[in-house]
Parts: structure tokens; C-alpha cells; sequence
């Protein structure tokens, strides 16, 4: 494995996190997003197995520490955060190695027992449960009211107050963001009393992005250079769209409090439904169907809740295993 790190950012001295992943935007976005929730110093590290390793299940990968291209060693973390399936093999031989000192954490479903791990936070639509399974309502991530706020000051006089923004998923595994679903959120889109930006993703095709530019000449699109607006388009706008195959980008659109509207896309499957079924039953979206209703919820910090949870577990569990790595 490539182990590389970074300091994300340090609060009081003391315990240490470790935030692990193999690199990808959506699990870094987690397993960073829940260790500065927690709130005591963090390394970001990216991790990758050689083979063998890499193409065994966590739980049966009991050497992996020696399948790294980089290794990593002691002085272990106090807690290690990982997020993915393959740095789950990875978070197992640390506990170990630790000798059960370091409080691991796993942020998804593991595919792997939840025995081996002290703590694992999936989504509620993957129907885990256990002692010490602590389900969430969508994707932990790194946004915080005060990082929209910073956002909504740097942003403001580019975008002004847009009446939506739209944030574009694509084509994935379960689902296709066809021309005639893209013809359908134009179609809504233009009933739209004020401006609107639209942000694509890496998901999103070129033509999708070209048919939007036709079909709605007036909204504000980014071309993906220059800084990034996602933060600002989400501290701004007064209603939020996003297509329904992206969990992360509606989960944290309902960080914000604000109505996010769920666009359709082809596809999907029983976790997405289950997702969707439970935040739309929760009063937090609804679907977009160019109208824009206005209501009000909680907004969801799941990312909070769960590293509540970290603190209070580790109280007792740095006593209980105090002893040297």
C-alpha cells in the first residue's frame, strides 16, 4: 500500500485520530468529515493493498499490514476512522497490532463481521444492527455550519442568492442520468422565478452539461475551473435540486436546513429506495417537479451525533485498555 498522510487540523494535544482511506473523494469526505467531528488531532493517511490482500475480504486478510506498499507502524492512533471495503482489512490488523488499544471505527457496511471493529456507523438502509452498530440517516461528511458561512462570504458577490441550486450526479453502477431525465429537470428548471446555478460533478457527462447550457441559456453553470462553488451554491440558494443518485450530495444538502428537491434519474435499487423513502417520510425532501414548495426540518448532522458517540465509548474504553502498543 501507498501510505501517505497530511494533517487536517489539530485541536488540544492528547489523543490522536487517524483517518484512513484509500484515497477516493466520497470515503475521504467521511472517514475526515466524522474524525474532526470528533474534534482531536487528525492525520489523513491513504492506504492501498498489494496483492494478494487487495482481493481478500477484510475479515480473511488477517496479514495486512504486511500487504502495504508503504507500511505503517507504531506509534498507533487512539482511534483509527476508516471508511470503504478495502481499508477494512487494514483497520483489523491495527486493532491488533494494538492490542485492542486503538477504538476503531468503520464508517459504512464493512461486508465483514462487526465484531471486528469497536464502533461501525453504516447508513439505516443497510439494515445493520448490534451493539455496537451505530446506523446513520445518509453519508457522514465535512460540512459544518461554520464552513458555510465562510463559504456564502467568499461566494456572494459571484453568485448572488440563486432560487436553486443543482447539484448533478451521472451514471453509476445502478443508475442512468439519461436525455430524457435531463430533458425533464430542464423542463422544471424553467419555471424557475430567479436564478439558478447548476454545478456537474465527476459523474456528470459533457452532454448532459451541453444540453442543460441549450436548453437554459440564462442559469449559471460552472465549467469546472477556478474555484469550486459546491460550498457556496449550498450556503446560497434558497431551494436545493439534486438527482437522486448521489446518497453524499443529498445528504449533505440536508445539512443545510433548507428544501432539497430529489430530481429522478433511471435506476436505483432497494438501499437508494429505502434512503430516499426514510427522508422524504422525515419531511426533509420532496420530489422536484418544478414547483417549489417551501417547509422546514432539522438539519441533519449525523457526522456529530456519531462522533458523540466516539467520545463517550472512548472514555471508557482508553481505561479498560490502557496498556503499551
Amino acid at each position: 500500500m501507498t501510505a501517505t498522510s497530511q494533517p487536517v487540523r489539530a485541536h488540544r494535544p492528547g489523543r490522536r485520530i487517524w483517518a484512513l482511506t484509500s484515497g477516493g473523494a466520497g470515503v475521504v469526505s467521511q472517514a475526515v468529515g466524522l474524525a474532526e467531528a470528533v474534534g482531536w488531532p487528525v492525520e489523513a493517511k491513504t492506504v492501498h493493498l498489494r496483492a494478494p490482500w487487495s482481493l481478500l475480504p477484510g475479515h480473511l486478510c488477517p496479514l495486512a499490514l504486511t500487504g502495504l506498499r508503504e507500511p505503517l507502524a507504531p506509534h498507533w492512533p487512539d482511534v483509527l476512522i476508516t471508511c470503504g471495503r478495502r481499508s477494512v482489512a487494514v483497520s483489523i490488523a491495527i486493532r491488533k497490532a494494538s492490542r485492542g488499544r486503538t477504538f476503531t471505527v468503520h464508517v459504512q457496511n464493512p461486508q465483514a463481521p462487526a465484531r471486528f471493529f469497536d464502533l461501525v456507523a453504516p447508513p439505516y438502509h443497510d439494515g445493520m444492527s448490534g451493539e455496537n452498530v451505530l446506523p446513520t440517516r445518509g453519508a457522514l461528511h465535512r460540512i459544518t455550519p461554520a464552513k458555510l458561512e465562510a463559504a456564502a462570504a467568499f461566494w456572494r458577490d459571484r453568485l448572488g442568492s440563486p432560487a436553486v441550486a443543482v447539484l448533478l450526479g451521472g451514471n453509476s453502477r445502478v443508475h442512468r442520468l439519461t436525455p430524457g431525465r435531463v430533458s425533464a429537470l430542464a423542463d422544471g428548471l424553467a419555471w424557475v422565478s430567479g436564478s439558478v446555478a447548476i454545478t456537474p460533478s465527476r459523474r456528470t457527462g459533457a452532454e448532459v452539461v451541453a444540453m442543460l447550457r441549450q436548453r437554459l441559456p440564462r442559469a449559471w453553470i460552472w465549467d469546472g475551473t477556478g474555484d469550486n462553488p459546491y460550498l457556496g451554491m449550498l450556503a446560497l440558494a434558497g431551494h436545493l435540486v439534486v438527482t437522486e443518485d448521489s446518497v453524499s450530495m443529498i445528504s449533505e444538502a440536508a445539512s443545510t436546513g433548507k428544501p432539497v428537491h430529489v430530481a429522478a434519474v433511471d435506476g436505483g435499487n432497494a438501499r437508494f429506495d429505502a434512503f430516499h423513502a426514510m427522508l422524504r417520510e422525515e419531511g426533509v425532501t420532496r420530489p422536484f417537479d418544478g414547483t417549489l414548495g417551501t417547509w422546514t426540518y432539522e438539519p441533519i448532522d449525523e457526522a456529530a451525533r456519531v462522533a458523540a458517540e466516539i467520545r463517550r465509548r472512548c472514555s471508557w474504553h482508553r481505561k479498560a485498555s490502557d496498556r503499551p502498543a
